[in-house]
């Protein structure tokens, strides 16, 4: 394992054609196809970060923007935003993309994850490298969205 890696190391892209399968009764997007999309793509990003098996730990601040169609083109592109010791919050936007290749959004959502070792006990993961402005608000973002977590189990919620 790498002592620290950068955001581009981990990220990851996935495509989706919607299916009827994936409509719900008022001809939108089923929203929990696209968390399942959104947590198998989260799952990678931190997998492909901390080369090891992951856990989901927390979903929050799932936005959804706008809806998605039938034989829309979905786009999810998952990033780290921040590491602990052992866990690592993922960012997952979801965009509808055109056949001009313009892509609007319609979800953002943020994940943690846990590296497991072998024997599925917490592992430490690299380091994230941060590189770009964007990266460093990100990462400051994920500062407070995590005391927030931590507000909110020790609060009960």
């Amino acid at each position: 394992m790498k002592a620290e890696k950068r955001v581009e190391d981990s990220l990851t892209e996935q495509i989706q054609l919607l299916m009827p399968q994936h409509i719900n009764g008022t001809g939108r997007l089923f929203g929990g196809q696209l968390l399942e999309w959104i947590d198998i793509v989260g799952g990678v990003t931190a997998r492909r970060h901390s080369e090891c098996d992951v856990i989901t730990a927390a979903i929050d601040n799932l936005q959804f923007k706008k809806g998605a169609y039938k034989n829309d083109t979905l786009v999810l592109i998952g990033r780290i935003t921040y590491v602990g010791n052992t866990s690592m919050e993922v960012r997952v936007d979801t965009y509808v993309e055109e056949l001009s290749g313009i892509r609007r959004p319609i979800n953002r959502a943020y994940m943690v994850f846990v590296a497991l070792d072998k024997e599925g006990k917490p592992a430490r993961v690299p380091r994230l490298v941060i590189e770009t402005e964007s990266q460093r608000g990100e990462w400051e973002g994920a500062v407070k969205r995590n005391e927030l977590r931590k507000v909110r189990r020790e609060e009960g919620y």
